[in-house]
């Protein structure tokens, strides 16, 4: 871990989730400089915020489908250094492709239910942060699988 704080901004449609890491992150040392319901409002403010690094849910308002990615890949084109973790329920294979070819800084793709500890994604927002890419095993075995068929 590194020592320096790292600032951070959270966008999730889910309440007690987005307030949990809200708070777990303050808990951990690091500075969330803005936290969002919605991918707009997160948006709209990031330049000015300057974050290190952006979580995101994959599915947020209005449709719940693609949003997290579309503002992941928009954060990227206004801040292109900043590392961007998507923090889904889902694999979504498409979208980690995507966002893993989006350019330069560190990204993550991790499944909410299997990051087990604070330690865990404390460590992996540090690697984010300093350009590495972090990925849960279900998301790797997903793009391993999908890569090597030539109809996916």
């Amino acid at each position: 871990m590194t020592d320096t704080p790292l600032r951070i901004a959270v966008a999730d449609d889910s309440l007690l989730l987005r307030e949990g890491l809200v708070r777990v992150l303050v808990e951990a040392g690091h500075e969330v400089v803005g936290s969002y319901g919605d991918a707009i409002g997160l948006l709209d403010d990031l330049v000015d915020l300057g974050p290190d690094v952006v979580v995101l849910d994959v599915r947020m308002p209005p449709t719940f489908r693609d949003e997290g990615v579309r503002a992941a890949l928009d954060a990227r084109r206004l801040l292109p250094g900043v590392g961007i973790l998507l923090l889904s329920q889902y694999v979504e294979v498409a979208y980690a492709q995507e966002l893993l070819s989006s350019g330069s800084g560190g990204v993550g793709y991790l499944l909410k239910d299997r990051v087990a500890s604070l330690e865990e994604l404390v460590d992996a927002l540090d690697r984010i942060a300093g350009g590495g890419t972090v990925l849960d095993p279900l998301v790797v075995a997903q793009l391993i699988g999908r890569s090597r068929d030539p109809l996916a």
